[in-house]
This record gives structure tokens, sequence and C-alpha cells, in this order.
């Protein structure tokens, strides 16, 4: 396949350039939960992506918050989609679902913090966008 890093990304702004995290079997459950999400979610998920992808920032802490750690959240109510910043003025999105309590369920910012160390690695390897 011709230039499979284009699969990852989900929009490239003026500042930042937003991708889908991908595992090494090249399965992306932040991409796959975002398909499944009806046409009104997806906008707001794009809403925000493009926001940041253009301007760099979301003031709006309903929209947009760090959950420490690193770990960051688009808040297109009632869905979450995590991610983090990564060199090169990159934002992965990691995971993604349906927030159900006030709460982030620690068990998925503990999924968001493994996929960041994945991603780290694989991209410090240099087998990440084979």
């Amino acid at each position: 396949m011709k230039n499979e890093q284009k699969e990852h990304i989900a929009f490239e702004g003026a500042k930042f350039t937003i991708e889908w995290y991908f595992d090494s079997r090249g399965k992306s459950i932040s991409l796959d939960y975002f398909e499944i999400l009806d046409e009104e979610a997806q906008a707001k998920l794009f809403e925000l992506i493009k926001l940041i992808g253009n301007t760099g920032i979301i003031k709006n802490k309903t929209k947009f918050r760090s959950e420490g750690d690193k770990i960051y959240a688009f808040k297109p109510q009632p869905h979450r989609f995590l991610c983090f910043f990564f060199e090169g003025q990159k934002i992965i999105i990691t995971n993604g679902f349906y927030k159900k309590t006030d709460k982030l369920p620690q068990n998925e910012k503990e999924r968001a913090l493994k996929i960041k160390s994945d991603y780290e690695m694989r991209v410090k390897r240099g087998n990440y966008y084979d």
C-alpha cells in the first residue's frame, strides 16, 4: 500500500497533525470507536480536532482538558477521546469511549498510558509507520 502514514491522519492543521493510534497489528481502537458513532457525534469530534489542529488550542475545558500524566481528552459529549502530544506537532488519539459518569474511568486512562508508551517505543525503534 502506498503512503501508509496517511491512514493514520485524522486531520492535518496549521498547528498540529492529529493522528489515530494503530497497534502493531494495524488495529485502531480509537478510529474503530469513531466509525461506529452517528454523523452528529463524528462532526462534534471533528470540530474539536479541526479547532486544535488549526489554532493550536481549545480554551474551553468542557471540550478539551488535561487528565493528568500528559493525557488529554477531547470531550464531544457524551463521548471521550483520549490523546497525547508528541514531537513534530502531533496529537495521537489513543482511545474513545462513551462516558457514563463524571469521573474519567481509570481503566480508560491506563489504556491511554499503555498506548502512549507503545507508540513512543515503536517510533523510537523506527517501526511505527512501517
